[in-house]
């Protein structure tokens, strides 16, 4: 996007009326033709005007006029009158006006002679300013002092003559501004402007001192004794100071002070070696240095130099020294170089302290500015003492590097973008230091710190940027020796959304550098030919990216689309040509794995992509230059794939030029993909559609305007034709289009549909309009009335996007379509609004709003009101509009009689509710009028109305209401179990309606009591009686009736409080305030002070009261609104509102006593929420001295101490954690929290030390806030993956506090673990210290001296090992995992097995031994997972292994430690490649084996019959041993004789975990052979095996164990026919067919089984089938086979079942529902059919997308244009049902299909349909506040009725051409369905009658139901009808 540049705004001459006067006058001259006399006259008419552009060209005549002046021209006194009026209107004028470039230039132009007497006047008026200031023009003369200095040559002049007076001004200006500063706490807005003005100030006096150096220094040195100007600039000097050691200041401010400072030496001193003396001095706080200044800057300095001073001053005087000296070119002395050296040591100090973000970002930019004047020095002559210091390797470089390691992942991209900058020059430092050498390998320091990067983890975002820094010094060739693999490694760090840009810039760098490499390499060598280096570079870059675009699944490639592959185009062009052809010749149907988009999507990705760089040539020469059949891309368009469709879409609406005019091939291929597409369910994709389309229409509209163009300019005939056919191509397409999309909007249309139309729709309309005059495309002309009347109902949706879409596509239509001008219509739909706005459904008030905001725009509105009003009985007065009202006043009047309306409306609700609650909540709750209410001021513009007297009546009457409405509705809200109360009517007497509540409140036996409806007798009299039923009569009693249920009351109640809130806060933030300032003006607006301060003082009862936590959530929503209102009013006493209600809300938490009123529930209910507004409004940019304030006392409040355990120091305790857990969560408050993170974690840990629950409840909540606030997101379901983590060094220099804190809780709590006396001691906080240090980790780059290491750490962790807690002991392990570095895990190993016991003795701790264990285990783990290679030679690990092998066998007694010994040696001996070396892995697997052969698991000890608590543990890992040697490697382990035995023993164990265990082995190895296509059985699976797990499956009775056995049977099935046994007897095929049945009927209970046995029943039935297609029919459980398939299909059942029944229906599409010889009958093979299609209709996308796959199984009768090719559900839909009808006709079965059809289409509820209507009707709609729609909102019944009719059509035509005849049978059914199609239509018909008027709103679902039979039995009734 183009941003304009502003362009600064011409305002006229504004002086006041008496210097006007005196100016004009005497200026007036009586004729006279001289020059004097003609510029006095220019000048005069000048002044006289008013309009500024006019103004400009007369000041421009009088410059050229001045410039024509001659000597001999006298009148001197009028002369000076001209130049006295320039130089006074010059200095009047605003900054950046135009006009005052004028007058500049008209000044500078004088001649020559008139020079000294310009400057002369100039300087008059400036001095005339300067002497006189009133405090509020200061800005202004500042800004005139700038204006003389920007390119003014004659300003300039006058202030170097005038240089004492500026210079004072400018001090004085500043000593004001600074003691304005001290008054202004709370003030934010003015605090804001006085920062600028101060800035503004600083950066003036600097500029005046810069331009006038000459004259100061001459000045300093001509007067040796004490002078004015030396005063003035101490006193400067001074106020900068000031403002550099006051924090009140923001940066900005501070930042240039320092720079101020140096720049004042700099002047004071000249350029010298005592310059930089002085500056050391002052950077290091010390007064030796400074003797070599003058004395009274020696004193100023002095005061800088204090002990006290904030560390800032160093970083701003650090910054101030790199800007304002000069650093090029060889420095002046020794001095300068201790300079240099000084400042990145003296920021590296800091670096250690700081707490804020926005100080370490300047830290980092102020360090990569040194960096840069360090590279400066160096190009001068060489001085090698200060070479040494920059070289890398030395002690400088070192620390650098170490400030880069531990901010390159910092969360401000700010600082990570200026450390990768700092590395940069650091390595150009280093280039520049030492001799440049050709080999690489040789700079011992490069190729270490090359290792080290890429050694590290690729998560560290770090790495990317400093390796791109190297491949830009060093070439890629030098990173891709070392590192071949780089490319595909890069790629396959693309799927995370995280890594992503990281990773595409440095490919990025790679690839472009690469290339030049081998094309300069090529050039130099000069034989090799473009194509072979080309091919190279292919061969590296392209090859691996088209192999991840085939393969990868989806949401992998994302991200390669959107940052990679754009930037290869653009790189290499040429290479598309290779991708297009490198895929073609891929075969066409390789989908690679599921989910991957295969060769075609990675074709129209590619295409796609290089037609949005340009590098396609345009659809002009045919489609995309011939380079793709059109056939490919219509099958890409309706791709099962999502983004397969999108990339093909995006290839043709994306293109290079907006103007390229669209082909009609172009235009087909939308048309072609538009209809499938519509109803698409997820998000993602009709946003892609949307833009997309929108790109297209925007090609359109912009090639239209040029063939218009070309149309009046061209003359050629043929091209005029040309351009003239389009534009009538472009009109049909468009109006094709409309009309399809306006089409799709029929009551029943889902969601999905309604929203992409409408979207749609709204883009034709803003970019072509509906207009219906003789525009070009004239679209409105096929609007008609019906498609107006469905968007209009459209309001009437659940879903919200969909109603404002409806909304404002219905103002852009054409009126007389819409209808709404007429009376009786705007009256109908404005009664339906107001009878929504009283509905008990929340969602209808929204429609209410809607319709409202609508019908605002009508000027017949009011007429129509009044006529509501009338039926009503209310007494309504509206404004009368004036005659010939405007748009804006109809607006008015209208919203003001509306609002009116409801409002009385309301009122007299109110009332109602206040004497009966129960009837509010029942028959009018009061948040629909409230919510259209705020609706309808939404939409008004505030600043501009007319009727203010009466707007101001209204706010008053409207917060009065809102209050009203709040008392009456909060006492539920505010109860302390809101959820299940019934509140009694008021007007009862009080004991009795005690009485009642308490009866009311009991508890009861069942849970009826909160769901049954309550009665309220209608009144009789004025005596209230009340009885409580639990059935419901009917309600023709002669009164009123309600059923109100506690669900009714608490939503009305809650909601109520809602609508309240964002009215409340819709009038404060929207209105204009009335105030009244210091200088007593009055500012006229709609809202008073006092109004504003009572709504805040509502907000904040109800927030720290409610305990209903929608309530206090929506009051917050209201607050926000009001406090950012607060903070930017003009009114002085609201802005300084939030600070007064923050100290006084913190002064009540703190005296928390039991009178207090705040709410104290576990989380504090809305008190956060209060605080969290107020700070939240504190501007970011400000010092945030509220925040700052807050955090300090509530982190004091929040942190125990000894003297608080009583109840009334605990709630404020409790209190300030909530508080402090919502202020971390708030993402407004950002990086400014950060520097109160470690005192908020310190908080926690020490608070779950607290005897008190309730502490320690809320330190919970209050920790895992900062886990996530640290650590961001978790990004995935694991919870120990690596993204979440930090470097120890990265986290300890950001939160350095807690380095200590942890460590010495840890040792405090490792202190207690010991568990030798027995006794177990629990430490509170071990749990949480091991939960954050796990999300630790070494950094490779720490060096052994880092000051924050993460050694110390280490001892404590492995002791908590030792706890007799076992989850204590796991995360012992896996916390000590990330401190142990890769390289010295097998060290660390070692000496952790060596304190394992050698042998069995008395006094082993057995909780010592499994924490050691446990250790081992995780480090050789993460080891496996890290380093890819086998531990070191001489590691001495496997010895210790074997010498301590008693603890797997039975001498040791603990199950515990056996197993967790024996999963160290599965880590050891299972991988095919092991950690070991071979020989020692062999002798290891031997001993496991005899340890094996000898356990439990193959010969049980009958002695002991249950080996205790772990056993279960320990014979899984014993299994796992056993699956390794038996299934997984059993030729390594050396025992194929074992293998069955071992086998055996595993499926027949009598633990079923070990069984599932197993199987689970069984299973995943057979995948594995599967996928490697080895075609022989593996030698494990020998007989023996098949019978054990054939007799499994008949005798297993664990269900999960048994459907791994049954998945495990199909697995083998499908290679080969399997013979089943069952001990010794073989089973024949319909044996097992019906034990399957009989098993999948029982097991509906449990999902997984019942889908394994459906699916091996399916197996086995195709197989079946295929080896007798004939036959098959005898067997009689097939049909029953085919009931169980439809059962499965039906919409109730889950997911996973449905896929099942998706994957069987496609397996067996080919040989049972396709196959000529029909072999499970008719009847059966239909209704498969249309279980089919019932799944292709199922809300699941994976559901339908599975079933769509039929299409792809190579059936003879496909068509071939779809054949073998996965296709989007909807045409998969159409196409089955077609195959359909071609199978009824190859199977000779014509009449029967025409009656299966039309029965589907006649709809098959036929009986309990009609029963279940009135039982709908006959319960009253109401009932049911949250009503339940259908199911399904993907599927449309009514585009499935008309995909049905339009099929039935061919074969009813196919009927009578004779191909079939129709039996007496079928006749006899087509009669009975013509009646039932007949008595259908008409009841339906009637229904429709009997509803109210505009039923779309009223009663919505039943109006699409009816409409829906209606449509069904019409069309039934039509096919039938043409049978006859």
């Amino acid at each position: 996007m183009v941003v304009k540049k502003k362009t600064a705004k011409v305002e006229a001459v504004v002086l006041d009326e008496e210097k006007l006067h005196e100016l004009i006058a005497s200026l007036s001259v009586d004729g006279g033709e001289d020059g004097v006399s003609q510029l006095a006259h220019t000048l005069q008419a000048c002044l006289e005007l008013t309009e500024p552009v006019q103004q400009i060209q007369l000041v421009q005549k009088a410059g050229s006029q001045l410039e024509s002046l001659s000597e001999e021209q006298p009148d001197g006194v009028l002369l000076e009158a001209c130049l006295h009026t320039l130089s006074l209107v010059y200095t009047s004028l605003q900054a950046k006006n135009p006009l005052r470039r004028a007058l500049a230039s008209a000044l500078g132009s004088v001649p020559a002679w008139l020079q000294e007497r310009t400057l002369n006047s100039l300087s008059a008026c400036l001095s005339d300013c300067l002497s006189h200031p009133t405090s509020d023009r200061y800005p202004h003369i500042v800004d005139t002092i700038t204006a003389c200095l920007d390119g003014f040559t004659l300003g300039e002049r006058c202030i170097n003559k005038l240089l004492l007076e500026v210079l004072q001004f400018l001090h004085k200006g500043l000593t004001e501004y600074l003691h304005q500063n001290s008054g202004l706490a709370g003030r934010h807005i003015a605090q804001a402007q006085l920062m600028q003005s101060c800035l503004t100030a600083v950066k003036t006096s600097m500029l005046v001192i810069q331009r006038s150096q000459d004259t100061i220094s001459t000045a300093l040195q001509a007067e040796q004794s004490h002078s004015m100007l030396e005063d003035t600039l101490s006193s400067l000097l001074s106020c900068y100071i000031h403002i550099l050691t006051d924090e009140e200041f923001i940066q900005a401010v501070q930042s240039t002070a320092g720079m101020a400072v140096v720049l004042l030496i700099r002047s004071a001193m000249g350029c010298g070696d005592e310059v930089a003396t002085v500056v050391c001095s002052l950077l290091q706080s010390s007064v030796q240095g400074l003797d070599s200044a003058p004395q009274w800057l020696k004193q100023r300095c002095e005061g800088l130099c204090g002990s006290g001073r904030p560390p800032g001053v160093s970083l701003y005087l650090c910054h101030g020294a790199l800007a304002m000296l000069s650093w090029k070119g060889a420095l002046a002395g020794p001095q300068w170089e201790r300079l240099l050296l000084l400042v990145p040591n003296t920021l590296l100090d800091l670096d250690a302290g700081i707490k804020e973000s926005s100080t370490a970002m300047v830290v980092a930019r102020v360090l990569t500015l040194w960096s840069g004047a360090a590279l400066d020095c160096l190009q001068g002559d060489r001085q090698p003492c200060l070479q040494q210091s920059l070289s890398g390797g030395s002690e400088l470089q070192r620390h650098l590097l170490e400030h880069i390691y531990s901010h390159w992942e910092h969360p401000l991209d700010g600082v990570r973008h200026q450390t990768r900058s700092l590395f940069r020059n650091l390595l150009l430092l280093h280039q520049h230091t030492n001799p440049p050498t050709s080999d690489l390998s040789k700079d011992s320091y490069i190729t270490e710190l090359t290792h080290s990067l890429l050694g590290l983890e690729w998560h560290m975002r770090g790495k990317y940027g400093s390796l791109g820094c190297l491949v830009e010094l060093y070439g890629a060739g030098y990173l891709l020796d070392i590192q071949p693999q780089l490319p595909s490694c890069l790629l396959g760090l693309m799927g995370d959304q995280t890594l992503a840009p990281y990773a595409s810039d440095l490919l990025e760098r790679l690839f472009v550098t690469h290339k030049a490499q081998l094309a300069s390499e090529a050039a130099a060598a000069d034989r090799m030919a473009t194509e072979d280096w080309m091919e190279c570079w292919h061969q590296m870059w392209v090859t691996p990216l088209l192999r991840v675009l085939c393969r990868a699944r989806l949401d992998q490639t994302t991200y390669i689309l959107d940052y990679f592959l754009p930037k290869l185009l653009r790189c290499s062009p040429s290479s598309l040509a290779h991708m297009v052809q490198a895929l073609q010749h891929s075969p066409p149907c390789s989908t690679g794995p599921s989910g991957s988009r295969g060769a075609l999507g990675a074709l129209m990705t590619c295409l796609r992509a290089a037609r949005a760089q340009g590098v396609v040539p345009s659809s002009e020469e045919g489609l995309w230059g011939g380079m793709v059949p059109l056939s490919l891309l219509q099958q890409a368009l309706v791709h099962k794939h999502d983004q397969v469709r999108m990339d093909a879409l995006g290839l043709v609406c994306e293109s290079h030029r907006s103007t390229e005019v669209l082909t009609s091939q172009e235009m087909d291929l939308i048309r072609h993909f538009l209809l499938p597409n519509l109803n698409s369910q997820s998000p993602g994709v009709r946003q892609q559609t949307v833009s997309l389309l929108k790109k297209l229409f925007c090609r359109m509209k912009d090639s239209t305007q040029l063939l218009q163009k070309r149309l009046i300019q061209e003359r050629d005939q043929e091209q005029r034709d040309r351009d003239q056919h389009t534009l009538h191509l472009y009109k049909e397409f468009l109006r094709w289009l409309c009309v399809r999309l306006l089409e799709v909007l029929l009551p029943g249309a889902s969601f999905s549909k309604c929203l992409l139309s409408l979207h749609l729709l709204c883009l034709l309309g803003q970019l072509f309009t509906f207009s219906t005059g003789p525009d070009v495309f004239a679209l409105g002309e096929v609007v008609t009335s019906a498609h107006a009347q469905n968007v209009l109902y459209c309001v009437a949706s659940n879903f919200l996007e969909v109603k404002q879409l409806a909304s404002s596509l219905l103002r852009q239509l054409p009126p007389s379509a819409v209808g709404l001008q007429v009376q009786e219509r705007i009256h109908r739909v404005l009664q339906a609004a107001l009878d929504l706005s009283t509905s008990t459904k929340p969602f209808d008030s929204v429609s209410a709003a809607h319709l409202l905001n609508l019908l605002l725009h009508q000027p017949d509105l009011i007429q129509a009101l009044l006529l509501c009003a009338q039926e009503q009985g209310l007494d309504f007065q509206p404004p009368s509009p004036p005659p010939q009202p405007s748009e804006t006043v109809i607006l008015e009047l209208n919203t003001l009689a509306v609002v009116q309306f409801l409002l009385h409306s309301l009122q007299l609700e109110v009332s109602r509710a206040e004497s009966s609650l129960l009837q509010a909540a029942a028959s009018f709750p009061l948040y629909g009028r409230a919510h259209c209410i705020t609706a309808v001021l939404q939409h008004l513009n505030t600043e501009s109305l007319s009727q203010t007297e009466q707007w101001r009546c209204l706010v008053s009457e409207l917060i009065a209401v809102c209050y009203r409405m709040s008392d009456v509705v909060s006492p539920v809200v505010q109860s302390s179990s809101p959820e299940g109360l019934i509140p009694m009517d008021t007007d009862s007497e009080a004991s009795a309606g005690l009485q009642k509540i308490l009866q009311e409140i009991q508890p009861r036996d069942n849970n009826d009591f909160f769901t049954s409806a309550r009665e309220l007798d209608a009144h009789h009299g004025d005596g209230h009686t009340q009885t409580q039923t639990t059935h419901t009569p009917s309600l023709d009693t002669g009164g009123e009736g309600y059923r109100v249920t506690a669900q009714m009351v608490l939503v009305c109640c809650w909601r109520s409080m809602k609508e309240v809130a964002m009215l409340l806060g819709q009038l404060c933030q929207s209105l204009p305030l009335h105030y009244t300032n210091d200088n007593s003006h009055t500012h006229s607006g709609l809202i008073t002070e006092a109004q504003v301060e009572g709504v805040g003082l509502y907000f904040r009862q109800q927030l720290l009261q409610s305990r209903h936590r929608g309530a206090f959530e929506l009051a917050y929503v209201g607050f926000v609104r009001l406090t950012d209102m607060l903070c930017r009013s003009g009114s002085q006493a609201l802005q300084q509102l939030p600070a007064r209600w923050l100290s006084e809300v913190l002064e009540e938490v703190k005296s928390s006593d039991p009178s207090s009123k705040l709410c104290a529930t576990r989380r504090s209910a809305g008190i956060p929420f209060y605080i969290q507004a107020l700070l939240s409004s504190e501007p970011k940019s400000s010092s945030c001295s509220l925040l700052k304030m807050t955090m300090r006392e509530l982190i004091a409040l929040a942190m125990p101490s000894a003297d608080r355990n009583s109840d009334s120091s605990t709630i404020p305790q409790v209190h300030a954690v909530n508080i402090l857990r919502a202020l971390y969560r708030d993402t407004r408050l950002g990086e400014n929290i950060i520097p109160f993170v470690s005192d908020g974690m310190q908080a926690a840990v020490l608070g779950f030390t607290s005897p008190v629950w309730a502490v320690r409840n809320s330190s919970t909540l209050l920790f895992s806030t900062l886990i996530t606030r640290i650590f961001g997101v978790k990004k995935g379901k694991d919870e120990h993956s690596k993204k979440n983590r930090m470097t120890g060094r990265e986290f300890f220099t950001r939160f350095p506090a807690l380095y200590p804190f942890l460590l010495n809780q840890l040792e405090e709590a490792a202190a207690t673990v010991e568990s030798d006396s027995g006794q177990v001691k629990l430490h509170p906080s071990l749990f949480l210290l091991l939960l954050v240090l796990s999300r630790l980790y070494p950094s490779p780059m720490d060096g052994s001296s880092s000051p924050l290491g993460l050694a110390p750490f280490m001892p404590f962790i492995i002791r908590c090992g030792r706890s007799a807690v076992y989850r204590t002991r796991e995360m012992a392990a896996r916390a000590l995992v990330p401190f142990v570095l890769v390289t010295q895990v097998p060290s660390t190993v070692h000496a952790l097995l060596q304190e394992l016991p050698p042998e069995p003795g008395p006094k082993l701790q057995h909780n010592h031994i499994h924490g050691t264990l446990l250790q081992v285990l995780f480090l050789l783990r993460s080891y496996q997972t890290d380093s890819h290679r086998p531990l070191p030679a001489g590691n001495g690990i496997n010895a210790a292994l074997r010498q301590r092998m008693w603890l797997a066998s039975r001498k040791n007694s603990c199950v515990v430690t056996r197993g967790a010994f024996l999963d160290v040696l599965v880590c050891l001996c299972g991988p095919k490649i092991s950690l070991l070396h071979d020989s020692e892995v062999g002798d290891l697997r031997q001993e496991a084996l005899s340890v094996l052969m000898a356990s439990d698991l193959l010969t049980p000890n009958t002695s002991s019959t249950s080996l205790g608590p772990g056993s279960t543990q320990y014979l899984l890992s014993l299994s796992r041993v056993a699956l390794s040697a038996s299934v997984d490697i059993p030729k390594l382990w050396g025992g194929p004789q074992l293998t069955s035995q071992l086998l055996q023993s595993l499926l027949q164990c009598p633990q079923y975990e070990v069984r599932e265990l197993a199987l689970e082995g069984v299973l995943r190895r057979l995948q594995e052979e599967e996928e490697e296509e080895e075609k022989k059985r593996p030698e494990w699976l020998n007989e023996t095996t098949l019978s054990n797990l054939t007799s499994l499956a008949l005798h297993e009775t664990h269900p999960p164990c048994l459907a791994k056995v049954l998945t495990v049977l199909c697995v083998l099935s499908s290679s080969g026919e399997l013979q089943w046994r069952d001990g010794g007897k073989t089973l024949s095929q319909e044996d097992v067919l019906m034990h399957l049945l009989a098993l999948a009927h029982k097991s509906v209970h449990s999902v997984e089984l019942h889908c394994a046995a459906l699916t091996l029943l399916s197996e086995l039935v195709v197989q079946m089938v295929n080896s007798n297609p004939q036959g098959a029919n005898a067997v009689a459980c097939l049909s029953q086979w085919g009931a169980l398939v439809c059962s499965c299909c039906s919409e109730e059942q889950p997911v996973e079942v449905k896929l099942t029944a998706a994957k069987v229906l496609v397996n067996c599409t080919a040989t049972v529902l396709s196959s000529p010889h029909l072999p499970l009958g008719l009847s059966t093979t239909v209704s498969l059919w249309r279980s089919l299609f019932t799944l292709l209709q199922d809300e699941d996308q994976e559901v339908r997308d599975s079933a769509s796959d039929f299409i792809s199984v190579p059936a003879p009768l496909l068509s071939t244009d779809v054949a073998a090719v996965s296709v989007c559900p909807p045409v998969a839909l159409d196409s089955g049902v077609g195959l359909l009808c071609r199978l009824f006709e190859l199977w000779g079965q014509i009449p029967a299909g025409v009656i299966a059809l039309t029965e589907w289409l006649l709809g098959e509820e036929e009986g309990h349909d009609e029963a279940a209507a009135e039982e709908v009707s006959s319960l009253d709609e109401e009932d049911f506040l949250f009503e339940k729609g259908d199911l399904n909102l993907w599927a449309e019944p009514i585009q499935w009725v008309k995909l049905l009719h339009r099929h039935l059509g061919s074969l009813v035509l196919a009927f009578k051409q004779g191909t079939g005849i129709a039996g007496p049978d079928q006749v006899h059914q087509m009669l009975t369905l013509s009646a039932q199609a007949k008595a259908k239509a008409l009841g339906s018909q009637q229904a429709l009658g009997s509803l109210p008027a505009l039923p779309q709103f009223s009663c919505t679902m039943e109006h699409a139901r009816l409409l829906l039979r209606h449509q069904r039995a019409s069309l039934a009734l039509d096919v039938l009808e043409r049978l006859r």
